[in-house]
């Protein structure tokens, strides 16, 4: 993943869980930056599920209907 230039950002985290990352010398803007990065990615993979969820069932209603097409030539 290309970087870009960092910038501040202020956040409120839970005190005890702050605390607690602190004592094992975790890196907080790594951390924030990684658990935001999946959000981020699990956010577009649901949408672009939601806006591709009627070619998706098409799809899926076809082979269901009508097979894989070459099926007659699997060796499985």
């Amino acid at each position: 993943m290309p970087t870009s230039p960092r910038k501040a950002a202020n956040l409120s985290l839970d005190s005890a869980l702050l605390t607690q990352a602190r004592e094992l010398d975790i890196n907080l803007s790594r951390a924030a930056e990684d658990g935001i990065a999946k959000a981020v990615k699990a956010e577009r993979e649901r949408r672009w599920l939601e806006d591709n969820d009627e070619a998706i069932r098409a799809h899926n209603e076809y082979f269901a209907k009508h097979g894989l097409p070459l099926e007659k030539y699997r060796m499985f």
